[in-house]
C-alpha cells in the first residue's frame, strides 16, 4: 500500500489542536479505566462487567481499522457496488451466527480466550498450537495496522514513517498497559464516533461535488458501464464483471469461508463479548454491532466512487495514483481546515482501534494461555496482572518490529487477507466440528488445525508462488489458500476420528451443541421480554435488513 507523494493535506494548527485533544482523551480514558483493573480477570476481559451496548460498539470499532477504511473505499473505486457483498455477505450472517450459536459456548464455558475452549474441547496440544498460532497472527495484524498508520501519516501530514509507528505504539501502549481491556474497549466506543465523524462529512461532500446520487450513477455508468453498479450484476457463471467472481464463489466463498473463519474464531472480536455483563449481553454484542456494521459501507463505499468519478486516472497505467488513494484524495480536495482535522483523527482512530483489539487479544492470549498453563504455573493472582502488563510492553514493541515486516510487501490488504487464510480459516474448521460432532476425537483437534494451515501455507508459497498452478492474483490466491485449508482440516479430522478415542461424553456439557452447561441457564434478565433484548429476534432483524439492502443494488 502506497500512497502518492502530491496527497499532502494543507493540514494548519487547528488541525493539529483536534488531534492533541483527541490524544488526550484518549490518554484520560486509559487512566480513568485503571481504577477498576484490580485482578487479572478485570485487566483481561473487564470483569466480565460491560454493558451490551458498549460491547457491541466496541466490537464493530475493532474491526473498523484503517486498513478497511482505505482498503474497502478502494475496492469500491476498483470494483464499483460489488463492494457490498463484504459486508452483508462477507459480514452480517457470521456475526449473527456467531450471537446466536457460538456465544453460548464461549460465554457459558467462561474461557478466558478463543483457544481455551479448544483446550475445554479438544486437549492441550490443540490449545498450545491455537494459543501461538493466535499469538503470531495478533502480532502480525498489530503490525499491518501500525504500518498502514505510518504511511497515511507520512503521505498527508509529512511526518517520517518511524515516527508515525512510535508515537501510535506508544499511545497504545499507555493507555491498555494503564487500563487494560476496559480502557481498549472504552476508547473503541469514542474511535467509532470519531471514525463517523470523519467519514460522513468526506461521504456527504463527496456526493454534492458530483451532483447527487444521480449525477454519481450517471457518470459512473457512462465511464463504468451497469455491472459497476450493480452488486449481483455478471456475476453469472462465466461471465464478466468488474469483481471477476461467480455468484458460487461470492456466496460460499467469501459467505461462508472467510467471513465464517474470520467472524466466529478471531479472538480480536470475540474478546469483546467474552467482556460483556451476562451470557444475554454477550450473545447480543455481536447481533448490536451487525446494525451500524450493515451501513458503514455506504460510508466507505461511496467516497470510493466518488473518487472514481472526480478522479478518472485513479488506479490506471502509467498513473501514480492507486486505489488506496481515494480517502486521501477526497480529503485533500473537500474538506476545509478543522473538518480535515477531525478527518485525520479519525483515520489514526481506525488504526488504532485496529492495532489495540490486536494487542489486547495477544496479552491475554500470551499470559493466560501460554505462559500461565505451559511456563509458570499456580501463581497468585497479581502475579499475572503484573505479567499481562509487561506482556503488553512487549506485544506492541513486537508490533513495532512487525510493521517494518509489513513494509515489504507491496499489496497491503492482500498481506491481511494471506494472514487470515492461514490463520482463521483453518481454526474455524477445528470449532465447527468440534462443536457440532460429538464423535470429533481428542487428538482430532491438533492434527486438523495443523493440516489446515500446512495446506493453506503450501497452497500460497509452493503452488501460488512457485506457478505450479496459474492463479491471476495474490487475492485469488488467498482464497484458494482459505479453500484448501478449511477442506484439509476437515478431511484430516474425520479421519484422525475414525481411528482415535473421543472424549467422554461426561466431559462435553456446554461445549458441543445439544448439549448444555451452567452458564448456558441462567435466568433472563429483568426487562429481556423487549424484541430488542432477545437475541434471536435481534439476529434474524439484522440478517433481514441486510437482505433488505441488497434490493436496490442487485439489478
Amino acid at each position: 500500500m502506497h500512497l502518492a507523494a502530491e496527497l499532502r493535506l494543507p493540514t494548519n494548527w487547528l488541525d493539529y489542536s483536534i488531534l492533541a485533544i483527541y490524544f488526550a482523551v484518549v490518554l484520560g480514558i486509559g487512566f480513568a479505566a485503571r481504577a477498576s483493573v484490580r485482578t487479572s480477570l478485570d485487566f483481561f476481559l473487564s470483569g466480565r462487567s460491560l454493558p451490551a451496548w458498549v460491547t457491541g460498539l466496541a466490537f464493530v470499532a475493532a474491526n473498523l481499522g484503517a486498513t478497511e477504511i482505505l482498503g474497502m473505499a478502494a475496492t469500491g473505486a476498483q470494483y464499483g457496488v460489488a463492494v457490498v457483498h463484504w459486508y452483508w455477505i462477507g459480514a452480517i450472517p457470521a456475526m449473527v451466527f456467531l450471537g446466536l450459536v457460538m456465544m453460548p459456548f464461549y460465554y457459558g464455558s467462561k474461557v478466558r480466550s478463543v483457544p481455551e475452549f479448544l483446550l475445554q474441547r479438544f486437549d492441550r496440544s490443540a490449545h498450545l498450537l491455537s494459543s501461538v498460532l493466535f499469538a503470531l497472527a495478533a502480532i502480525l495484524i498489530a503490525g499491518v495496522n501500525l504500518y498502514a498508520l505510518s504511511i497515511v501519516v507520512e503521505a498527508l501530514l509529512g511526518w517520517p514513517q518511524w515516527v508515525a509507528i512510535v508515537v501510535a505504539g506508544f499511545f497504545v501502549l499507555a493507555y491498555i498497559t494503564v487500563g487494560g481491556l476496559s480502557s481498549a474497549i472504552y476508547n473503541e466506543v469514542l474511535q467509532f464516533f470519531v471514525i463517523l465523524a470523519a467519514l460522513i462529512p468526506l461521504t456527504v461532500l463527496g456526493l454534492k461535488r458530483v451532483g447527487g446520487w444521480d449525477g454519481l450513477t450517471t457518470s459512473l455508468e457512462k465511464s463504468h458501464g451497469a455491472d459497476f453498479l450493480s452488486a449481483w450484476g455478471g456475476t453469472g457463471i462465466g461471465d464478466a464483471n468488474p469483481l471477476g467472481a461467480n455468484w458460487l464463489t461470492i456466496v460460499l466463498g467469501l459467505g461462508f469461508v472467510l467471513s465464517f473463519g474470520y467472524w466466529t474464531t478471531n479472538f480480536a472480536e470475540v474478546q469483546r463479548a467474552l467482556s460483556a455483563k451476562n451470557l444475554s449481553a454477550a450473545r447480543r454484542t455481536p447481533l448490536i454491532a451487525a446494525f451500524p456494521k450493515i451501513f458503514i459501507v455506504f460510508v466507505v463505499m461511496i467516497p470510493g466512487l466518488v473518487a472514481a468519478t472526480l478522479v478518472p486516472r485513479i488506479g490506471t497505467a502509467g498513473s501514480d495514483l492507486t486505489y488506496n488513494d481515494a480517502i486521501p484524495l477526497l480529503m485533500q480536495e473537500l474538506l476545509p481546515n478543522g473538518v480535515l482535522g477531525i478527518a485525520v483523527t479519525g483515520l489514526l482512530a481506525a488504526f488504532m482501534a485496529g492495532m489495540a483489539a490486536n494487542v489486547s487479544s495477544f496479552n491475554t492470549v500470551f499470559t493466560a494461555d501460554i505462559w500461565a498453563k505451559y511456563v509458570v504455573k499456580g501463581r497468585d493472582d497479581g502475579y499475572y496482572l503484573r505479567f499481562g502488563r509487561l506482556v503488553t510492553a512487549l506485544g506492541v514493541l513486537a508490533s513495532i518490529g512487525t510493521a517494518f515486516l509489513a513494509s515489504s510487501f507491496s499489496n497491503i490488504m492482500g498481506y491481511l487477507q494471506t494472514l487470515f487464510s492461514f490463520f482463521n480459516v483453518p481454526m474455524f474448521v477445528v470449532f465447527i466440528i468440534g462443536m457440532f460432532w460429538k464423535r470429533a476425537s481428542v487428538r482430532s483437534g491438533f492434527w486438523g488445525l495443523t493440516a489446515g494451515t500446512v495446506a493453506a501455507m503450501v497452497n500460497y508459497f509452493v503452488i501460488y508462488k512457485q506457478g505450479v498452478v496459474d492463479i491471476p492474483t495474490d487475492q485469488g490466491a488467498n482464497f484458494v489458500s482459505a479453500i484448501v485449508g478449511f477442506v484439509a482440516g476437515a478431511v484430516v479430522m474425520v479421519a484422525v476420528t475414525l481411528f482415535t478415542a473421543p472424549k467422554p461424553a461426561s466431559e462435553l456439557a456446554g461445549l458441543v451443541y445439544g448439549t448444555r452447561s451452567p452458564g448456558m441457564d441462567e435466568a433472563p434478565s429483568q426487562g429481556d421480554e423487549a424484541w430488542y433484548r432477545r437475541p434471536a429476534l435481534l439476529g434474524w432483524a439484522a440478517v433481514a435488513l441486510a437482505a433488505a439492502c441488497y434490493i436496490p443494488y442487485s439489478f
